[in-house]
């Protein structure tokens, strides 16, 4: 039985090593700016996703977000999903209603939003790197976008790229490059994606989903070649107020 808080006070994050969390930090500031006193929002480290049940069972919920690495496996949870949630494959934000639980997906939303002021004409091609959660919304966006992508893996399959692939021609074609793996996170801020950054040029833009350190060293790398790059800061506000408009709209 889903225990609902008609009045909307209690959210939080679903995850796991979520310590860092971007998502608690936000709406415990934004809850304060409103004057929502009577709202809070937690965390909620999971070590595996069969502890949602518990958590649902066990708590008086509005409303989830969800993050690495759960977003897919959350969706055999709920009692429904929202059609753009099911074709991309992923959920992260989830609503409290009253038949059950409801996934939706806003890192597609926050990802165009973010990424828009980016684009040239020219980039009508994209490497993503990592096959997570996260990359199926940016696969979506960049499809509806008429932008040609492919996934680059350590382990690829069909149609997918290793990142051994990624040479000087291809990245003379692939003029956008979205990291969707957490290589590069802090405490590991020298990390970064194995690709070969010699032959980037002006024309490319780096989009990390990184935003803890601001500058990844994935996004250095484009800074001294000259090429465009953008963090995941505004991803991740664009998707927390989406969310946010989700929970409200009763």
């Amino acid at each position: 039985m889903v225990k609902t808080e008609d009045n909307g006070k209690r959210f939080g994050l679903v995850g796991k090593n979520i310590s860092y969390s971007f998502s608690k930090g936000y709406f415990t500031s934004k809850f304060k700016d409103l004057g929502l006193v009577d709202h809070s929002y937690e965390n909620f480290d999971l070590q595996d996703i069969s502890a949602f049940t518990t958590l649902i069972e066990n708590n008086r919920l509005s409303g989830l977000n969800v993050t690495i690495p759960y977003k897919e496996d959350v969706m055999a949870y709920l009692d429904e999903i929202d059609p753009q949630a099911a074709a991309i494959g992923a959920v992260n934000t989830i609503k409290f209603t009253k038949n059950g639980l409801k996934g939706y997906n806003t890192d597609a939303y926050g990802f165009e939003q973010s990424l828009r002021p980016h684009l040239k004409q020219y980039h009508k091609k994209a490497l993503i790197l990592g096959t997570g959660g996260a990359s199926k919304a940016i696969a979506y966006v960049l499809d509806g976008l008429g932008i040609d992508f492919c996934f680059v893996s350590r382990k690829p399959l069909r149609f997918q790229m290793h990142y051994d692939e990624i040479t000087a021609t291809v990245l003379n074609s692939y003029t956008l490059i979205v990291n969707c793996s957490p290589v590069g996170t802090f405490p590991d801020i020298d990390a970064k994606p194995n690709i070969p950054y010699v032959h980037l040029n002006p024309q490319h833009l780096l989009f990390d989903l990184i935003y803890n350190p601001e500058k990844t060293a994935f996004l250095q790398e484009a800074e001294k070649k000259g090429a465009g790059y953008a963090n995941g800061l505004p991803m991740l506000q664009f998707q927390a107020e989406k969310a946010w408009e989700i929970w409200n709209n009763r």
